[in-house]
């Protein structure tokens, strides 16, 4: 392939669909398993990468707004009842805490197994499957997701 001065290329060029591409390397279907394809599969690799990232963007952006509210309002909540503990307003019971902590220990140590729970289970299971299929689109949105964040 020659460039000509105009900065043209000459020659045929040959375009490459990143998605087909990758679906039929064996590296991929060992990592992602042979069902993996894109559900997406109509639109670009562009726009699904476009569309990935601006949803992650903007929910990025909103779990960074809403995490900073949350923070102030639980903190800005406990530094209150100290004040009014200070003052005197509130007096707390630390002896019936301590009870109430102790038995919600016990509950937990009840509950407590090495197995997943089949509802979560399964979850993990569909979660896994989508990202299989929405690969650039999952891509997309975890890139624009910590863009969100960081700006």
């Amino acid at each position: 392939m020659a460039v000509s001065s105009e900065g043209n290329f000459e020659g045929d060029i040959e375009s490459v669909d990143l998605a087909e591409f990758a679906k039929q390397q064996p590296w991929w279907r060992k990592l992602f398993g042979p069902e993996c394809g894109l559900s997406a599969e109509k639109y670009s690799v562009a726009t699904q990468l476009f569309i990935g990232g601006v949803t992650g963007w903007c929910t990025g952006f909103i779990f960074q707004k809403v995490g900073k509210l949350a923070a102030t309002a639980v903190g800005g909540g406990f530094f209150l009842l100290q004040l009014a503990n200070h003052s005197g307003y509130i007096k707390v019971d630390w002896q019936r805490v301590e009870k109430d902590m102790k038995k919600a220990k016990e509950q937990l140590k009840i509950r407590k197994s090495n197995q997943i729970p089949t509802e979560v289970r399964s979850k993990a299971e569909e979660v896994v499957s989508f990202v299989k299929k929405n690969l650039l689109v999952t891509g997309g949105f975890f890139g624009g997701f910590l863009l969100g964040m960081a700006s």
